[in-house]
């Protein structure tokens, strides 16, 4: 059996009447990769955790069952029951109402980020692997300056001096992570660039930016979607790491890092052990079920196991 990127560079060398055939082929290696895909359990469990997570992130506002900011001081830190099923905060806030809403921002922080980063990796990757030469050294170089520095204290250095607010701890996610992305794009360029379909591509006369985003860039398109997957649950947990301490999105609003803030002590742990264990057990859940997706496709995108 041909081999994925073999399959994916079909269409682009197909002439026209042969299109339905090309389709034909595209339906078939999806069938293969979500049969590929749905053999990994432990990636299906991770599929069906995220799609209620986010589906509860969505529709907080029906699901929840008080205002998340609304505070009964004679009910803090009250156990689960029938009325807030989680039990409450030291500011007697419903936990389960909090969840909800905090799952919206921490998960908006993390597709955003995540969207900065592979986009600007995306674009600095495929120009140094499709140019090569001087254009690929001094974007080498910046990888290697932006990796020198060591990510946790320049994130608390730069969240700190800006003032964390939503939009800039999104904004020095991206600018700080997207180095992996761009060295992997410029390593798939590299290999592709040299293939039959892109030198025919140049020698009719195609533009270099139709044929980095038309020819090339689709065809590598598999290991990019695996890092995508995968530094969304790595931006959710950096949020709640800088939350935990502080420096990430300020109260009121909340997030499942900074319900933890509050949440710190023996004392808390043991006479309050629903209040630190929900908001953890959900981002523990979350970053967890990121990353079996992650490795399920990984292993469904691979073109070494599609040609078996």
């Amino acid at each position: 059996m041909t081999s994925m990127k073999t399959i994916l560079e079909t269409p682009a060398t197909l002439p026209p009447d042969n299109s339905a055939a090309g389709m034909s082929s595209h339906r078939s290696l999806l069938r293969v990769i979500v049969a590929k895909f749905l053999q990994n359990k432990l990636a299906v469990i991770g599929l069906i955790c995220l799609v209620l997570i986010i589906f509860s992130a969505l529709f907080a506002p029906w699901l929840a069952q008080h205002d998340p900011n609304f505070q009964n001081l004679r009910l803090r830190l009250a156990p689960p029951s029938a009325d807030n099923w989680l039990g409450t905060d030291h500011l007697g806030r419903d936990l389960f109402s909090r969840i909800l809403f905090a799952g919206r921002v921490s998960l908006f922080v993390g597709f955003s980020a995540m969207l900065g980063a592979v986009t600007i990796g995306t674009a600095l990757g495929a120009i140094a692997g499709y140019y090569g030469g001087r254009v690929d050294a001094v974007i080498m170089r910046l990888v290697d300056v932006v990796i020198s520095f060591p990510n946790i204290f320049l994130l608390i250095a730069l969240v700190a001096i800006f003032q964390p607010t939503l939009d800039k701890l999104i904004m020095v996610f991206a600018l700080l992570s997207w180095t992996g992305t761009a060295r992997l794009v410029r390593g798939e360029f590299l290999s592709l660039k040299q293939r039959e379909f892109v030198l025919a591509a140049r020698t009719l006369g195609m533009s270099p930016a139709r044929i980095i985003f038309s020819q090339i860039l689709p065809n590598a398109m598999g290991p990019i979607i695996v890092a995508a997957t995968l530094a969304v649950g790595a931006f959710i947990l950096a949020e709640s790491a800088l939350s935990f301490l502080g420096l990430g999105v300020q109260p009121p609003t909340a997030t499942w890092g900074n319900m933890l803030t509050s949440a710190q002590g023996v004392r808390i742990f043991r006479e309050a052990w629903w209040y630190p264990t929900f908001p953890g057990l959900m981002i523990f859940i979350t970053v967890l079920s990121f990353n079996f997706v992650g490795d399920g496709l990984r292993d469904a995108l691979d073109p070494k196991v599609l040609e078996r």
